[in-house]
C-alpha cells in the first residue's frame, strides 16, 4: 500500500478510537419489557430523550455525584449508586447494563414490565393511547400504575436491598470482631476494628445520601409533581384540545358519549389532578421506611462501637492507674534506698573524724536505726 493509503488507515483508526472513547454502553427497554443494547455516545442520548448535557452529566460514573433523582419536563434523571438511569413515559434507559451489580437489575426490570404489559392491554380499545396512562371512560379515574413508576419502584426496591445486603454483610463481620476486642485487646484486633469503623462510616454516608434524597423529595409536592411524566404527556395531548382522542372514537356515539362525560369532568378537576401526588408519596414513603430502616440499622452498629471503645478505654484507664501505682511504689523505694547508702556512704568515705576513735560502736546503732526506719516508709 501506498503511503497515502497508509495515511488515511491511520486517520480512521485515529476516528474509531476517539468515538469508541466517548461512546458509552446503555440498555433500552420499552413498555414490554424487551431491551436492546446501544452503544452511542452522550449527543445521541440527549437527542432521543431531550435532555441537557448538565443532567447527563449526573449520569457520568467518573464524575462521582451524589444519588440523585431529578425530575424534568419528559425524563426522570436516576443517579442512586451504581443505578444510573433514564426514565421516560415509554421506556427506560440504563447505563452499564454489563455491570455485576445492575445485571440483576435489569433481569428484574424485565420481568416487572412483562408482567404488567399484558394487563394493560387487556383494556382493548377503551383503552387511551397515552404513554403510561389508562382511563377508564365511565368513570374517568386512572386506573394503572404509570410506566415510569413502575421502573421507579425497581429502582428504589434495588438500591434499598443493596444497600440492606451490604450493612447486614457488616454487622455480620463487626459484631464478633467488637466482642473479640472486648476480651482481648491486641493490635490485630485493633487494626481490624479500625477497618470496619471505616467501612460503616461510608456505608453509612451512601445510606444518609438515599434518606435525603428521597426525603427531599417527599417535602416537596412540586418536585414529585414533576415525575407524573405520563400525566404531564396526558395534559399536553388531552382532548379538551380536540386532537387527544381517535376520530373513529368520536364516530362511536357509545364511546363518543363517555369521552364528552369524561372530557366535562375531566376539565373541572385538572387542576387538582396535577397537584395530586398521593400515589407517588406512597410510594416513595414505603421506600423512606425501608432505607430509614437501614440507617438506624447502622445507627445501632455505631452505638456499639462507640459503647466499646469506652470500655476499652475504661481498660486502658484501669492499666494505666496500675502502671503509676507501680511507678509510684518504685520511686519510693529508690528514695528510701537512698537514704540508706547516703548513710553508708558518710561512713565510708576515708575522710578523719575524731569521733571514729573509740567509737566505732556508732556506725552499729546508725544502721539498726536506719534499716527500721527505710522499711516503714
Amino acid at each position: 500500500m501506498n503511503r497515502d493509503g497508509l495515511v488515511v488507515t491511520a486517520v480512521d483508526q485515529s476516528s474509531l478510537k476517539k468515538k469508541t472513547a466517548v461512546s458509552s454502553s446503555w440498555i433500552l427497554l420499552d413498555r414490554e419489557g424487551q431491551s436492546t443494547t446501544l452503544e452511542v455516545d452522550k449527543h445521541v442520548i440527549m437527542r432521543r430523550v431531550q435532555i441537557h448535557a448538565r443532567d447527563l452529566r449526573i449520569l457520568d460514573p467518573m464524575l462521582n455525584y451524589p444519588s440523585t433523582i431529578l425530575g424534568r419536563e419528559k425524563v426522570i434523571v436516576l443517579n442512586l449508586e451504581h443505578i444510573k438511569a433514564i426514565i421516560t413515559a415509554d421506556e427506560v434507559l440504563l447505563r452499564d447494563p454489563m455491570d455485576d451489580n445492575v445485571i440483576p437489575i435489569v433481569e428484574q426490570l424485565q420481568r416487572r414490565l412483562a408482567s404488567d404489559y399484558p394487563i394493560s392491554q387487556g383494556q382493548g380499545e377503551e383503552e387511551d393511547n397515552h404513554p403510561g396512562v389508562r382511563n377508564n371512560f365511565e368513570t374517568g379515574e386512572q386506573n394503572e400504575f404509570p410506566f415510569e413508576f413502575r421502573a421507579l419502584e425497581v429502582f428504589l426496591e434495588a438500591i434499598c436491598s443493596f444497600l440492606d445486603a451490604r450493612t447486614r454483610e457488616l454487622e455480620t463481620d463487626a459484631y464478633p470482631a467488637l466482642d473479640e476486642l472486648t476480651s482481648k485487646i491486641s493490635s490485630r484486633n485493633l487494626d481490624r476494628v479500625r477497618k470496619l469503623k471505616s467501612a460503616m462510616t461510608r456505608l453509612t454516608n451512601r445510606v444518609q445520601k438515599v434518606r435525603d434524597d428521597l426525603e427531599q423529595l417527599l417535602d416537596d409536592d412540586d418536585d414529585m409533581a414533576d415525575l407524573y411524566l405520563s400525566r404531564k404527556l396526558a395534559v399536553a395531548s388531552s382532548p379538551v384540545s380536540g386532537s387527544g382522542a381517535p376520530h373513529w372514537f368520536l364516530n362511536s356515539p357509545t364511546i363518543g358519549s363517555k369521552i364528552s362525560r369524561t372530557i366535562s369532568r375531566g376539565s373541572m378537576e385538572t387542576t387538582q389532578e396535577e397537584n395530586d401526588v398521593e400515589e407517588l408519596e406512597m410510594l416513595l414513603e414505603a421506600y423512606f421506611m425501608q432505607i430509614d430502616g437501614t440507617l438506624n440499622k447502622l445507627s445501632t452498629l455505631r452505638e456499639y462501637i462507640d459503647d466499646t471503645e469506652d470500655y476499652i478505654n475504661i481498660q486502658l484507664d484501669n492499666h494505666r492507674n496500675q502502671l503509676i501505682q507501680l511507678e509510684l511504689f518504685l520511686c519510693s523505694g529508690t528514695v528510701c534506698l537512698s537514704v540508706y547508702s547516703l548513710v553508708a556512704a558518710i561512713f565510708g568515705m576515708n575522710i578523719p573524724y575524731t569521733w571514729k576513735t573509740g567509737h566505732g560502736y556508732v556506725f552499729k546503732w546508725v544502721v539498726i536505726i536506719t534499716g527500721p526506719n527505710m522499711l516503714g516508709h
